[in-house]
């Protein structure tokens, strides 16, 4: 049977890619980003509202999710910590925390109720080993983190799982073409991960919950 997959943060790469890769294996895949186009739908993820609405939508239209890959991202950074800027905070708080806050509030009733659900996101290295130069974007993803291990323990003894994927940073052929002489050391190709977002299906769900799986070593 098909699974339903809703991809939060389509407009990017790696969202391309993973609605590619569910596409591909004949899920049915729901798309979703700010701005729509390409067959996604636009819905804000900050407005919790809306991404109520969402949910609703969702279990009307297919009665159930089996999984949400939440991809929404964005960087900031500066020279120096006393450097920091806060409005750069504010913004990596909207796109990395209250996004996750908002879908993960309102599909976890789907999720628990899955008889084999997954909810993944990304998070860099800088989360567990954070730099003078990357003090919003660190503390941020480190939030993120702590919120998707905390929905992890909600679904503890459930078919479903919350795992975090670990990267370095991502490159895709569009980076390669821009920057041909660049070799991207460490950086995870966004087709790899599509692949290792999907291979959380393949091992059960007690063994997924609440990992930290890294995908730079």
């Amino acid at each position: 049977m098909s699974r339903v997959i809703l991809v939060a943060g389509t407009g990017s790469p790696s969202g391309r890619a993973v609605v590619r890769r569910f596409t591909e294996l004949g899920d049915t895949v729901i798309a979703v980003n700010r701005s729509g186009g390409d067959g996604a739908l636009a819905v804000d993820l900050q407005d919790a509202s809306a991404v109520r609405r969402l949910a609703e939508q969702v279990e009307a239209e297919h009665g159930r999710v089996d999984g949400i890959v939440h991809l929404v991202g964005g960087w900031r950074g500066s020279k120096t910590f006393a450097g920091t800027s806060l409005e750069d905070w504010d913004l990596l708080h909207g796109l990395l925390i209250r996004t996750l806050q908002n879908v993960s509030l309102a599909f976890e009733p789907l999720l628990r109720a899955s008889e084999n659900g997954r909810f993944v996101i990304v998070s860099a290295k800088a989360a567990q080993a954070p730099t003078r130069t990357n003090a919003a974007y660190a503390a941020a993803k480190a939030a993120a983190e702590a919120w998707t291990l905390s929905l992890a323990d909600a679904l503890k003894g459930t078919s479903s799982a919350a795992a975090i994927l670990v990267i370095t940073a991502l490159v895709d052929d569009g980076m390669r073409a821009a920057n041909p002489g660049k070799e991207y050391k460490g950086f995870t190709d966004v087709d790899d991960l599509a692949r290792s977002v999907e291979a959380l299906w393949d091992r059960d769900p007690a063994e997924v919950n609440g990992q930290r799986i890294d995908l730079t070593a």
